[in-house]
């Protein structure tokens, strides 16, 4: 039987056999809990063969910084196929499905997802566009060098859902400055708060907050478990501060817990100043770990939404065998005031795939790397250093919150 790709029409309960059985494993309830308070139907395609549903994806709306400024974008999840039916097309004919309503509404040019399988999503044009750091820092290693102010820094513990408002400001101030993360508002900070609902928690504490203040001024929070087994961890969630003393104050605290011998935090900025302040820089073990996958839905929209460091005045020639709009040479000019991307019949000064440039999109080093792996081609002389040096961003991309 043919599978049919359509709008989702049924029920939450019939979606989580399917996500049970396309995870591998049952989710909790308040896993589940914490997925339907996000869902809305309205943003699901699924796959069906007759009666049964065979296939799934979800995707909700975010408002996320890229360089310059923020852009709506579909953050995509809950993406399952039965494993009766995979091998078949259908994930492709969801993916496509997807972009393409993205294309045409055009309310988000870029779709985001972050993968359970890094070599899947590279085939519907995602690009790997952010990474981040997996740290375990042994008690014995946790000196820091001195930073100056860290003493007038006052750590206290605050409660978790109390503290909200004032965390959730920390958070989105920070995050209208840094690409790839994005606004909180009431259902996200429900979500991720917890991140005591979709991690699992075995063995760990209830998720704690501390709050750093100077002058009775909330300058940064964290949030973390603890955990004792044969050894004693401190499992961080979060770190958000509005100046380096608080910073390192904070993380001075969660590396100095009595009983506990490791800190641990999986989701590490690449450029975070722990990674220079440790006295030991070997301590932490660093582990680099893909963050955020992009893909640009509409190349013109998209290019065109976010600012560039350098003044730019290129023809990309935009190959992408998935969208086929996406295809052929774009006109993009601009500089850090804004910028301009049109179709064009001029010749092609570089020659990038969509997937190259979801990688760079939020303004990860760099287009010219990926061109020394042949990734990319310049056809005039110069112009992808320009390019390359055109997309950086002031701070590497960095995707803070799971989704």
């Amino acid at each position: 039987m043919t599978n049919v790709i359509g709008r989702y029409d049924g029920e939450w309960g019939e979606l989580v056999r399917l996500l049970n059985l396309g995870f591998a494993e049952p989710w909790s309830d308040a896993q589940l809990a914490a997925e339907q308070k996000m869902w809305d139907p309205a943003r699901s395609f699924v796959a069906r063969e007759g009666d049964e549903l065979t296939g799934h994806t979800a995707s909700f709306g975010m408002v996320m910084t890229v360089p310059g400024g923020q852009v709506p974008v579909a953050g995509v999840s809950m993406v399952c196929v039965s494993p009766t039916h995979t091998r078949r097309g259908i994930l492709r004919d969801l993916m496509r499905a997807q972009l393409t309503e993205l294309h045409e509404t055009g309310v988000e040019p870029v779709a985001v997802l972050t993968a359970s399988e890094p070599v899947i999503y590279g085939r519907f044009g995602y690009g790997l566009g952010s990474d981040h750091q997996s740290i375990t820092v042994p008690k014995a290693s946790r000196a820091l060098r001195p930073v100056k102010g860290v003493e007038n820094v006052r750590i206290r513990y605050a409660d978790p859902v109390e503290a909200r408002p004032v965390t959730t400001k920390i958070h989105n101030d920070e995050a209208l400055g840094r690409p790839g993360m994005f606004q909180f508002d009431e259902r996200w900070e429900d979500y991720v708060g917890g991140e005591n609902v979709v991690t699992s928690t075995s063995g760990a504490s209830p998720l704690r907050c501390v709050l750093a203040s100077v002058d009775g001024d909330v300058t940064g929070y964290a949030s973390f478990r603890t955990r004792r087994t044969t050894k004693g961890f401190v499992d961080v969630s979060r770190v958000h501060a509005r100046d380096l003393p608080s910073h390192a104050a904070l993380w001075q605290f969660l590396l100095n817990q009595d009983l506990l011998s490791e800190t641990t935090y999986e989701q590490l900025p690449s450029d975070d100043p722990l990674l220079a302040l440790l006295v030991d820089p070997r301590a932490p073990k660093p582990v680099t770990a893909d963050g955020l996958w992009v893909r640009l839905a509409d190349v013109g929209k998209a290019l065109a939404s976010r600012t560039y460091a350098e003044e730019i005045d290129m023809v990309l020639g935009v190959t992408d065998e998935f969208l086929p709009w996406n295809a052929g040479q774009w006109h993009l000019a601009g500089g850090p005031g804004g910028a301009t991307c049109e179709p064009t019949d001029r010749p092609a000064d570089v020659l990038v795939d969509v997937r190259e440039l979801g990688a760079v999109y939020l303004g990860r080093p760099s287009l010219e790397l990926l061109g020394a792996a042949g990734l990319v081609e310049e056809r005039t002389e110069g112009a992808l250093a320009a390019t390359s040096r055109a997309f950086l961003g002031k701070r590497l991309p960095w995707l803070d919150t799971g989704f």
